[in-house]
């Protein structure tokens, strides 16, 4: 159709779809709000609005293709851009800072401020495992979720989705993590004027109850004998065995006996210096060899002494023995679920604690952060006593080992009662 034989204004829709295009572009009055139809020599359309800038010059305003919008919606869009027009604001500047916003905004999203927030945590020098469990977390749970999202369009029911997503699968501890980071992204982003809200608080208040939480596996004292008579006889390669008794006579971590280095162990004085980067507490701390560690260690050495690790792994991916090994080990000679490395500790605490050790002492040596005040000003080591504790112990699953606790003679059992 061709606009010469346009018959009314304004201009229905079977009109708008019908009129052709012309040698040059052309301007077509709608028929209202200083509307436009333009329609191109390539046959293009799109609708433009009429309007007198601030210095008093006309201008075109552009409102959208057609058929994309309607001219229902082109009539709201027109009479919008007039109302700012009669306020003294040029709506081309207007459309412009709106957009200009909005791409800030889009910059701005959930994944920019998870990426900063991961960065520093990696320079503020987390452990490997907590690291490994963020990213675990951001991977499967997190940017999936909110990820993409510009932080401003997160609403409080996008985050307590995310939390009752994770607790329907019933990984409450997950959940509380993931709270937790939430919450800090958000921190990141508001001190970094990304965003001025955090929809991630008080989502405690609606969290799900999490079941009582089950200890690590572990042993009690009529339980040990034959467990390290086992482990005495245990096929496990000598690296990993040498782990798993490292473990068991220390009550350390896993991962701190997994990446323990030849650096920083003094053999002659029986001591293992750990750097604060490698504890849970980010600080440093001693550890107490006994004679039985400190012999098989010495053993070990000629095997491992070259390596920068005690417990090097025979792969390229990660340069010392897998996170499942000392728990594999125990598994292998008929401990699996009953006995972990993480749950020597428990053992380790348990006994010493039955047999009048001191509680100080035994939480120095577990690297246990003292409560409070406590342990802003409490600087006490007990290296000495711990000394003496560790050694006793060592004696003592000794003694366990040789035999039950019926065959034990009394002498020995009255020695081991009265350790200090």
């Amino acid at each position: 159709m061709k606009r010469t034989d346009i018959k009314r204004l304004p201009l229905a829709d079977t009109v708008l779809a019908a009129l052709e295009p012309e040698a040059k572009d052309y301007y077509q009055n709608y028929g209202a709000d200083r509307l436009y139809f333009l329609v191109t020599s390539a046959g293009h359309k799109r609708w433009v609005l009429r309007y007198k800038k601030p210095n008093g010059k006309w201008g075109w305003h552009g409102l959208g293709t057609y058929p994309d919008v309607s001219a229902k919606y082109a009539r709201e869009k027109a009479r919008a851009a007039l109302k700012l027009n009669a306020d003294g604001v040029d709506p081309i500047t207007h459309k412009a800072a709106l957009k200009a916003a909005q791409a800030v905004a889009e910059a701005n999203t959930f994944k920019v401020a998870a990426d900063l927030w991961l960065e520093k945590k990696i320079k503020d020098g987390r452990a490997e495992k907590t690291l490994k469990g963020i990213n675990g977390a951001l991977k499967n749970d997190i940017l999936p979720a909110l990820g993409h999202k510009p932080l401003d369009h997160i609403t409080r029911g996008d985050c307590a989705n995310l939390q009752a997503r994770i607790e329907k699968r019933g990984a409450h501890n997950t959940s509380e993590k993931v709270r937790v980071w939430v919450n800090q992204i958000f921190a990141l982003a508001i001190a970094k004027g990304m965003t001025e809200n955090n929809p991630a608080s008080n989502l405690l208040a609606i969290a799900e109850k999490a079941p009582p939480e089950n200890q690590y596996p572990h042993l009690l004292e009529e339980e040990l004998p034959d467990f390290l008579k086992a482990l005495r006889a245990s096929d496990s390669g000598a690296i990993v065995k040498t782990a798993a008794w490292l473990t068991v006579w220390t009550a350390s971590r896993p991962g701190m006996v997994r990446w323990a280095e030849w650096a920083e162990f003094d053999l002659d004085n029986g001591l293992w210096s750990v750097p604060g980067a490698k504890m849970k507490m980010k600080r440093d701390h001693l550890v107490p060899l006994p004679t039985q560690a400190v012999e098989l260690l010495r053993e070990l050495q000629k095997r491992t002494g070259c390596s920068r690790y005690l417990f090097p792994s025979s792969g390229e991916k990660v340069p010392v023995i897998s996170d499942g090994s000392i728990n594999k080990c125990f598994a292998l000679i008929g401990y699996k679920r009953r006995m972990t490395g993480h749950g020597s500790r428990h053992t380790c605490d348990t006994l010493l604690s039955e047999h009048g050790w001191p509680e100080d002492w035994r939480d120095m040596h577990l690297a246990h952060k003292k409560p409070g005040l406590k342990g802003v000003y409490d600087k006490a080591v007990f290296l000495p006593q711990r000394q003496r504790m560790v050694q006793w112990y060592a004696d003592y699953l000794e003694a366990l080992e040789a035999g039950s606790l019926a065959e034990r003679t009394s002498e020995f059992r009255n020695r081991m009662e009265r350790p200090y």
